[in-house]
């Protein structure tokens, strides 16, 4: 076993507004230990963000809240300590690289700036040393021309060169922990590969660990050691990565894999099948287990109590919220 970086436990982000208490993060847990990969998958709307958003303590507050829980980082409670102890830690100890690069760069300040002004914050360089600073982490992304690329604007760059300038911003101060939130989205296949190819380089690189945030199976597959399947707000499965795409439990597992389309299936004429209705309200969810109205499986006792997050294999590595896993 390595060393336990983060462990998250009982995690209950909440959103209180007209409607009602949106538990959009409902009662979460999960470690993730130095040198390894977590993937959080499940679709949109799962809590899948918002979870990683609650680590950095991101929720806009109001209208959301940490409401119970505790999000544990190298000893210390991130849920409770103030806010200038958070400021050190995000961006230094914990980054996160954002789902769409040109949102996130500034269009009105250059790379160079921009990749500058983390070097000056955490590190307190001077402008001269932050900006060979930041020609040095566009080289270990390897951007092209990084002295040229510096003096330019993130309009002039391709989507794949300004998702390694985030990720360049993101890795200057070594931080511990890197969460990629849909780092590969409206990319095209090969920029993927590289993107992700990167990524998994700098990890063994720094020792760090990376908690990657998807809905694309196939990444999930290709690069992490653990996955934490979520749904409506909760984890329904967690298990090593071979042992969930060998052997999916939870019937939310199974319709994901179900829905991704194979080679194999396209030749023979079979159409992939998709998980019918829609994620539930998280205002009002239903009762019982959350996946129920959907599930192929549900029966009465379905609709009772939610079903506990249980171990159902001998090393206690595989976990599934389902009374009907074994069916």
């Amino acid at each position: 076993m390595g060393e336990k970086l983060l462990q998250v436990d009982n995690l209950r982000t909440h959103f209180f507004t007209d409607e009602g208490i949106s538990r959009a993060v409902d009662g979460v847990s999960f470690s993730l230990e130095r040198g390894r990969t977590l993937g959080l998958v499940g679709e949109s709307g799962c809590g899948k963000s918002v979870t990683a958003l609650s680590i950095l303590r991101l929720v806009s507050s109001p209208p959301g809240r940490i409401v119970s829980g505790s999000i544990m980082f190298n000893g210390r409670d991130l849920a409770r300590v103030k806010q200038k102890e958070m400021d050190r830690v995000r961006g230094n100890r914990i980054s996160m690289i954002f789902q769409e690069p040109m949102t996130c760069l500034n269009p009105v300040f250059t790379i160079g700036d921009q990749v500058a002004e983390v070097f000056r914050i955490h590190r307190k360089t001077t402008r001269k040393a932050a900006l060979e600073g930041a020609g040095e982490m566009l080289r270990r992304v390897k951007i092209p021309e990084p002295d040229r690329r510096l003096r330019q604007y993130p309009h002039q760059m391709s989507g794949g060169m300004r998702q390694r300038v985030m990720i360049a911003i993101a890795l200057a101060c070594e931080p511990d922990l890197l969460i990629a939130d849909e780092p590969t989205t409206a990319l095209d296949v090969t920029v993927q590969a590289q993107i992700l190819d990167l990524m998994s380089e700098l990890k063994e690189q720094y020792d760090s660990a990376i908690l990657l945030i998807s809905h694309n199976l196939g990444v999930i597959a290709a690069v992490c050691d653990e996955v934490a399947v979520m749904y409506a707000g909760m984890l329904v499965e967690y298990a090593p990565v071979r042992g969930l795409f060998r052997n999916p439990l939870h019937p939310y597992t199974r319709g994901l894999m179900n829905s991704i389309p194979k080679l194999s299936d396209i030749r023979d004429g079979v159409r992939p099948v998709p998980i019918h209705g829609n994620v539930p309200d998280p205002v009002h969810p239903p009762k019982g287990c959350r996946f129920h109205p959907r599930c192929p499986l549900a029966v009465d006792e379905c609709r009772g109590a939610v079903p506990d997050l249980v171990a159902v294999d001998g090393e206690g590595s595989h976990l599934v919220r389902c009374i009907r896993w074994d069916v």
